[in-house]
């Protein structure tokens, strides 16, 4: 049996490094938007909750032309708010188990429905393709710690935590947020963040594969 869980996609940020112009969330690959991608794995979930800042009309126009049943969370403030306010304004009366998902984040289909079947807390990690990473290091099937000089694996945002490792209003990363919980296990997920161009262009190249098109 599953746990309830709430699902909060982050797509708030400008997404400066990419050079688009626009959020990242609304990046077109294979004729689609990079939300829409996420979306399409997400129709059994109940509570998905969005957080938008720049472009937010433009987010949420996209998604409800894909589904009604979302709750929108607005970060005004989205050039200088990081991750973790975000989350902490997202998380209210949500489920004591919340799944976070970076909208700049594309996933292999099989192993995003695994992170919605999990019922234990786990960081998502992957082999390490993003040019500007945050690193994990790895003991006994556990993350130990994250850094951004080396380690074993790349974190790449998904994370299933208690609600509670959510509640600070802190402004910083999500990585710093829960370092005080580790260890937690990983899960190795076939995925990966899209940051600069280079990335955008790899990860055209990962849909084409995981998706068969």
């Amino acid at each position: 049996m599953q746990i309830p869980k709430t699902v909060i996609i982050g797509c708030a940020g400008v997404g400066s490094r990419l050079g688009l112009g626009q959020t990242k969330a609304l990046i077109t690959l294979y004729d689609k938007p990079l939300i829409i991608w996420q979306l399409e794995q997400l129709q059994n979930i109940e509570d998905l909750r969005i957080v938008v800042g720049f472009q937010a009309n433009d987010v949420i126009e996209t998604v409800l032309q894909y589904r009604k049943n979302v709750t929108f969370v607005f970060n005004h403030d989205y050039f200088h708010i990081k991750t973790t306010p975000s989350l902490f304004l997202a998380s209210k009366y949500a489920e004591d188990f919340v799944l976070t998902i970076d909208g700049d984040t594309i996933f292999h289909p099989e192993d995003f429905k695994d992170c919605l079947e999990e019922n234990e807390p786990f960081i998502g990690v992957a082999e390490a393709s993003s040019e500007e990473a945050v690193f994990t290091r790895i003991q006994d099937k556990n993350v130990l710690s994250f850094s951004r000089e080396s380690g074993e694996y790349e974190w790449i945002g998904p994370a299933l935590l208690p609600k509670k490792f959510l509640q600070t209003s802190e402004n910083i990363h999500l990585y710093e947020a829960i370092e005080k919980y580790l260890p937690i296990k990983y899960k190795l997920i076939r995925s990966m963040d899209i940051d600069t161009m280079q990335d955008y262009y790899i990860a055209q190249e990962k849909i084409k594969l995981w998706y068969n098109l």
